[in-house]
Formats: structure tokens, C-alpha cells, sequence
């Protein structure tokens, strides 16, 4: 872990693959996320490729409640191995505009019914003017605890 990045790890109980379709699965993003910040899956598409985008509805409260939408963009899709977007935002899926910041899983499955997941944060490509207005990291470590504790809730209730 660097000064521009935060991790966290668990076992889960439960298979890699079925680890991985959970996290592929942006309808169930809301149900997983530590913060309350992530809404619905505004598009319900399963995640299958590098380069797919997915919309997300969020909120945050912090400033004063604030509704809006993140355009994530898949930039590993390793199956069941590793998965990770970058968020932005923006009407048009091929000219978005990201923060610089993303958010990746990788599991390694250490027994049959048994998978490692480490959740990274990496905010090191955010520019300088970005940090200057939300500030990083925007939340602690325990939002990436608390969102393995309920990826290991759901993937453990599919297996």
C-alpha cells in the first residue's frame, strides 16, 4: 500500500467463479458498496469485457446530498481472477471523462469452496486539481472492509 493507494483482503467462502459473477454483476454493486454512495445499476448490463461501460446511479451526503451518475469503464476482466474499472462521467460512452482513480478486485482461489479477494483503491493518476476539490482518499479503509464483508455475504448466499 502507497500514500495513493488503499487495500484490503478477506477469505470468502465460496468459489472464485462465483466470487467473480457477483462483482461482474452491477445490480448488485449497491449491495456491496461500504459507503451508501452506489444507487442502482442504471443499465443492468453484465460486465464481459475490457472496455465495456457501466452506469451507475450514486449519492453522496457529504455535500449536502447530491445525486448523480458515474460512467465506469472496465479496465481488466480477467475471469475469475481480477476485475476492475475506472469511473468518469459523461453522456457518450467513447468520450468520457474520468478522475484518475479505480477500483480493482482480485481473487485467488486458495480451495475449492475458498477464495482470497483483495480490494485496491488507487487514486494515483488523479490530477492535481481533482485532489485539490474532493480530497483523498474521500472516505477510510473500513469502506473497503465493510464492501468485502458484503461481497462475502452475497457470494457466500449464491454458493
Amino acid at each position: 500500500m502507497t500514500d495513493e493507494t488503499m487495500s484490503a483482503a478477506c477469505t470468502i467462502n465460496a468459489p472464485a467463479t462465483t466470487v467473480f459473477a457477483v462483482l461482474a454483476d452491477p445490480t448488485m454493486h449497491q449491495a456491496i458498496d461500504g459507503t451508501g454512495w452506489v444507487r442502482e445499476s442504471l443499465d443492468g448490463k453484465q460486465l464481459t469485457a475490457v472496455g465495456q461501460v457501466f452506469r451507475m446511479a450514486m449519492y453522496h451526503s457529504n455535500y449536502g446530498g447530491m445525486h448523480y451518475e458515474m460512467a465506469n469503464r472496465v479496465e481488466v476482466f480477467e475471469p475469475p481472477h481480477a476485475i476492475a474499472w475506472l469511473p468518469g462521467q459523461g453522456t457518450d460512452d467513447d468520450h468520457l471523462e474520468f478522475g484518475g482513480w479505480t477500483w480493482r478486485y482480485d481473487l485467488k482461489q486458495v480451495q475449492v469452496d475458498q477464495t482470497e479477494v483483495t480490494l485496491t483503491y488507487d487514486w494515483s493518476a488523479v490530477p492535481q486539481a481533482i485532489r485539490e476539490h474532493i480530497g483523498f482518499p474521500p472516505f477510510d479503509r473500513q469502506h473497503l472492509d465493510n464492501s468485502l464483508k458484503h461481497l462475502a455475504e452475497l457470494a457466500q448466499h449464491r454458493a
